[in-house]
Formats: structure tokens, C-alpha cells, sequence
């Protein structure tokens, strides 16, 4: 495809660490859906893998351009990058997470309109910043605009990296609430029914170690010793096979379904009695808040922005990371069903007040666009 589809449009070129399915790719999808035929993106994802584009629509000007990219070679990817950046002559460029760095410096070159999106960082600075990393970001993201989901994120962006907040925007995800609305109707509803007795524990993630699902195995263990349940994990990810291993030493293999990646995760929510999240690093996650739009109460570890996403009355129940206090929040949420509708109800009215997608795009489209 030339890399001037029309002349006419927006062209965005759009880096990734990684083009396969998460939280940003996701979103990246949805707002490239909705801004239209107006917009041409091209991406490329620095590990090659694009499995992410099968979520976008036939109506999306999308282009992957090739750009060779050579771990370690930091000098040779940087003129490949400038290069690229001459050919293609973007008018924004768009960079996500650490993982597309070398193109910020790249680009200190190349002098394309740059904007930075940061979605959190991965296990190796999950506990602190680290300084050669605060160093570059300090310098190579003072000249671009850098756009942030959760409020933890900006103070880290203002504070720790010492942006200049003229430049940084906290921009929150959204979602479209009409796909997971309670109630709703359709050849689909209701939701899977999995085997077995008891309330449903489900949660959506990718199984990386940062996710933690380990830790939701052995709280749930701990929560159906004194009571029927069930716990479902949608998603999939090079943690699986110890994950199945861990849940058949626990002795909840039998209770506890691995589901697999779900093209239609909406339809997952609707089985769910409970939401469960056990991650060692978040900011501000989409499934959290597709949960919150399905009216479900959650139980979550207390990362990035989790505890302020939702409702009031659902506070309590973000726990620690620490497998006693996460059995001990489900344990209660199990054996109070009026408890569960109060929670989800609460979480779908914060859901639609504050989180809403057309929002979010209107954000993205200002920011892309300016």
C-alpha cells in the first residue's frame, strides 16, 4: 500500500511494543472504528506480532508498514526509525509504553508531532521507577504531548519524570456500555453456564505474570473451602499451562474453567456473579470497568487506579495483594448475593456517568487531530 492512501486523510503511525490482543491495542481499535474514513493508520509493533488487527472493522484505513527492527541494535533501529518516519511522513506520530522508545528518540530527528501514550509499566518496574528509564522518558517526552489513563500515571508523568503538565493529559478509558448492559437482549443472552454449583468468580486477562493469576487460584481455594463456587478465567497467555498445573495442585481443577480467548467477552460477563482482579500492576484496566458496565460487584487488588474507578460502596473490597485478604473479600461477596446486586448496581451507574466510550474517542480525536 503506497503510504499516501489519500491525500486528504489523517495519517497516524501508530508504534506498539506488542500488536497483540490487550487493554491498548483494544481501545486503539475501538477509536479507529469510530474516528472513520477520515483517518489512515499505519502500525507497527516492534515483536511483530499484529494478532490485534483482527478487531478491526473492514471500514478502517489501516496499513502495516515494514520496518526492520533489531533488538539490541539501539543505533541501527534509530536510523531505520528516521528513516521510516521520512517515508512516511505521518502527521502525528503515536508511540505506546516503553517498549516504543526508541521511536521518541528517533523522532528527536525526524521532528514529526509526537504523541506518547503510557498504559503502566510491566513486572520489572512494577514496584518503583527505574532511574535509566525515568532519565530517557524525562528526556525524549518533553517535546511530545503524553497522554495517561489513570490519575497514578499522571502524578508519576508530573512528578517523577518532570513533564511539563501543559503537555500531559489524563485521558480515561471508556467502553461502550450498550455491549454489556444488564438485561440486555439478543440470541446470545444469557451468558456461558459452566459446570458445577455455586456463584461464579470470573475474570478477563491476559495470563502474563503481571496478571497474577496465581494469586486468584489460591484465594478462590481458600474462599470454596467453606462454600459452593465456581471460578472462570477468560483469556489466554504464556502463563496458562502453569496456571492449569497450579489449580489441579490446589484441587479446584474440577470448579475451575479455563475459557479461553473470547472474541465476544461481553457474553463471559453476563455468567459472572462476581469480578475478580489480581494483578500486581494496573492503571486503569478495561476489563475492570466492562465488569463495572456489566453490573457486577468486583474484588481486586489495590493497583493504579482500581480503588478510585469504583463505586463508593465497592471500595472495601479492593484488597491488599495478598491471597488471604483477596479469599476474604470473595468469601463475603459469595455468601451475599443482596450485597452482589447492590455493588453491581452501583458499579454500573459510576459506569455510565464517568466512563463512557463516545467520550473517550472525543478525547483521542482532539488529541490525535490538534
Amino acid at each position: 500500500m503506497s503510504p499516501f492512501p489519500h491525500e486528504t486523510q489523517r495519517r497516524l503511525l501508530h508504534v506498539f511494543p506488542t500488536f497483540a490482543v490487550g487493554g491498548a491495542q483494544v481501545r486503539f481499535c475501538t477509536i479507529a472504528e469510530r474516528l472513520g474514513p477520515g483517518w489512515h493508520h499505519d502500525i507497527i509493533a516492534m515483536d511483530g506480532v499484529t494478532a490485534c488487527r483482527e478487531r478491526l472493522g473492514p471500514g478502517v484505513s489501516i496499513g502495516f508498514p515494514a520496518v526492520a527492527v533489531r533488538k539490541g541494535d539501539t543505533l541501527g533501529n534509530v536510523w531505520r526509525f528516521y528513516r521510516a518516519l521520512r517515508v512516511l511522513r505521518p502527521d502525528t506520530l503515536v508511540t505506546y509504553n516503553w517498549g516504543s522508545i526508541e521511536w521518541a528518540l528517533a523522532n528527536l530527528f525526524a521532528r514529526r508531532r509526537h504523541v506518547h501514550i503510557e498504559d503502566g509499566f510491566g513486572p520489572e518496574e512494577r514496584n518503583r521507577q527505574l532511574p535509566r528509564r525515568v532519565l530517557a522518558r524525562r528526556l525524549l517526552l518533553r517535546g511530545a504531548i503524553v497522554a495517561l489513563p489513570s490519575r497514578t500515571l499522571y502524578r508519576i508523568a508530573t512528578t517523577i519524570w518532570r513533564l511539563n503538565p501543559a503537555r500531559v493529559r489524563h485521558l480515561p478509558n471508556g467502553i461502550d456500555l450498550s455491549r454489556f448492559a444488564p438485561g440486555g437482549a439478543g440470541p446470545d443472552w444469557p451468558g456461558p453456564d459452566w459446570p458445577g454449583e455455586g456463584p461464579v468468580v470470573g475474570t478477563v486477562a491476559a495470563l502474563r505474570a503481571e496478571k497474577n493469576i496465581s494469586r486468584l487460584l489460591r484465594a478462590f481455594a481458600l474462599a470454596c473451602e467453606a462454600r459452593p463456587a465456581r471460578l472462570v478465567i477468560v483469556g489466554d497467555g504464556p502463563e496458562r499451562p502453569a496456571l492449569e498445573a497450579l489449580a489441579q495442585t490446589l484441587g479446584i481443577a474440577g470448579i475451575t474453567h479455563f475459557a479461553g480467548h473470547m472474541a465476544r467477552p461481553q457474553l463471559a460477563y453476563r455468567g459472572f456473579a462476581i469480578f475478580a482482579l489480581s494483578s500486581d500492576t494496573e492503571q486503569m484496566p478495561l476489563s475492570l470497568l466492562e465488569a463495572m458496565a456489566a453490573a457486577l460487584p468486583v474484588v481486586a487488588t489495590d493497583v493504579g487506579d482500581v480503588a478510585d474507578m469504583l463505586a463508593e460502596p465497592n471500595r472495601p473490597f479492593v484488597t491488599a495483594r495478598d491471597d488471604a485478604a483477596l479469599a476474604a473479600a470473595l468469601g463475603t461477596l459469595l455468601d451475599r448475593p443482596e450485597l452482589r446486586h447492590t455493588l453491581g448496581a452501583a458499579n454500573r451507574a459510576r459506569a455510565e456517568r464517568d466512563y463512557d466510550e463516545a467520550s473517550m474517542v472525543r478525547a483521542y480525536a482532539g488529541l490525535f487531530g490538534a
